[in-house]
């Protein structure tokens, strides 16, 4: 099932996330500049393996993430949770993420990345726009949603 056009324009417009790793029941969380490949419904990143957060990845690649809008006006308010699976890309596949995160930030070119993908399991929107705590869900093995 494609993801709701709604969700896929707010992942679009930020590029900013929090990032939650978990390793030896140890929690940590980060922030991270994201680029949203929508083709393929994941996140690219880049992160040093010398980070916690990527060290933690490296033994367990299960990740939750949050972006939000935030406002003074409830009404406004917008934002997104996500499970996913945290790897580095392989192959041919390394040069699609970085054009990817170089189109969102063409600076980075001058700079050494260290890319990763998040694959992205489930969304949850939250746009209080829509009325007042209304979600927009998906889920990539659920083909039920609406």
């Amino acid at each position: 099932m494609e993801v709701d056009a709604r969700i896929i324009r707010f992942l679009k417009r930020h590029h900013v996330m929090t990032l939650a790793t978990v390793q030896d029941q140890q929690p940590h969380c980060c922030t991270l500049f994201y680029a949203y490949d929508a083709e393929r419904n994941r996140l690219v990143v880049t992160s040093s393996e010398s980070t916690l957060h990527a060290q933690q990845v490296e033994q367990n690649a299960r990740i939750a993430g949050a972006i939000a809008l935030e406002s003074n006006v409830i009404g406004k308010l917008q934002g997104i949770q996500l499970h996913g699976t945290m790897t580095r890309p392989q192959g041919a596949d390394r040069e699609t993420a970085r054009q990817t995160y170089l189109q969102r930030f063409p600076f980075a070119v001058l700079m050494e990345i260290d890319l990763w993908v998040i694959q992205i399991d489930d969304l949850k929107l939250t746009d209080n726009r829509l009325g007042f705590g209304k979600k927009l869900v998906w889920k990539a093995s659920d083909s039920s949603q609406p």
